[in-house]
C-alpha cells in the first residue's frame, strides 16, 4: 500500500472561538487569517485543498481567492468528525485514499511541515502520520499546553513510531523531548474508524483526541522537524502572527 495515491487536503475551520472571536477571518496583512493557510497548504503541492467550514462568511472568504470550500454542520466537536463529513460530501465515490488534516489556526506553517505529516505514511502499517520537533526551552519541557509525544528517533531517521502522547514532561531519562504539532494525515479507512471509536480512557484523562487511536491498535508515525508553527489562540498570537508574516519590502 504504502504512500497513498491520491490525498487531498482539508482544512477545518469555525468561527466559535471564546478567546479570538471569528478567529479565521482575523486580518493578518489585508487577508483573513484562514487564507494565509490555505496558501500553506496549496504549496505543500500534496494534492487538491478544501477548507471544511462551519459557516459561509469562512467559504465566502476563500472563495474570494480562488480556493475551494465546503459548508459542515457548525457543530462538530472535533475537527476530525468535520474533515470526515467534508470528505463524503466532496468525494462520495472514495477516489481520495488519504487526508491531510491542516488546522485552520496555523498561518506561519512551512508547506514542508504539511508534506511530513503526508510522508509519515511511507509504511504501509501506519493509519496516521504527524510530526513533531525538538523542544527548545525547559518551559516548553514543563508546559502541560505542550504535548509530547513519546517517540525514539533511530540514528539518521526522522520518522519513527509513537507510543503515547502526554501533557507531562515524557520519557524521562536523558535524551531529547520533542513538541508535537496538531497536524495529521489519514489513510481514508483509519479515518472513518478513528471517528467511529469512542472516548477512549486516557483520551479523556489527558484531554487528548489522538490517544484515541492508540488505544484502539491503530499506528501513528510521527515525522520530525524543524521547527513548531505558531498557533494563532489569542489576540496576543495573532499580533505575533502578523510580525511573522510581515511582508518583505
Amino acid at each position: 500500500m504504502g504512500l497513498p495515491q491520491a490525498p487531498i487536503v482539508l482544512i477545518p475551520a469555525r468561527m466559535a472561538s471564546t478567546r479570538l472571536p471569528n478567529k479565521p477571518l482575523a486580518d493578518i496583512h489585508g487577508e483573513p487569517m484562514i487564507v494565509h493557510v490555505w496558501r500553506r497548504a496549496v504549496e505543500a503541492a500534496i494534492g487538491p485543498v478544501t477548507v471544511a467550514c462551519g459557516e459561509p462568511e469562512i467559504a465566502r472568504a476563500i472563495e474570494r481567492v480562488g480556493g475551494n470550500a465546503v459548508l459542515t454542520r457548525a457543530d462538530h466537536p472535533t475537527g476530525s468528525d468535520r474533515i470526515f463529513e467534508a470528505l463524503e460530501r466532496l468525494d462520495p465515490g472514495g477516489r481520495h485514499d488519504a487526508v491531510v488534516n491542516v488546522q485552520g489556526d496555523l498561518p506561519t506553517v512551512d508547506p514542508k511541515t504539511v508534506r511530513a505529516a503526508f510522508e509519515a505514511l511511507a509504511d504501509p502499517e501506519v493509519d496516521i502520520g504527524t510530526v513533531c520537533a525538538a523542544v527548545g526551552s525547559v518551559h516548553e519541557k514543563t508546559d502541560p499546553a505542550v504535548v509530547k509525544p513519546v517517540v525514539a528517533f533511530a540514528p539518521g531517521k526522522t520518522v519513527a513510531r509513537a507510543h503515547y502522547f502526554s501533557r507531562a514532561t515524557v520519557p524521562s531519562g536523558d535524551g531529547p523531548i520533542y513538541h508535537h504539532i496538531g497536524l495529521y494525515a489519514y489513510r481514508r479507512e483509519a479515518l472513518k474508524r478513528f471517528i467511529s471509536l469512542p472516548q477512549g480512557l486516557l483520551e479523556k484523562r489527558e484531554r487528548l483526541e489522538q490517544l484515541r487511536a492508540l488505544e484502539n491498535g491503530m499506528r501513528i508515525d510521527v515525522a520530525l522537524v524543524d521547527t513548531v508553527p505558531l498557533g494563532v489562540d489569542t489576540p496576543g498570537d495573532l499580533e505575533r502572527a502578523r510580525l511573522l508574516l510581515m511582508p518583505r519590502r
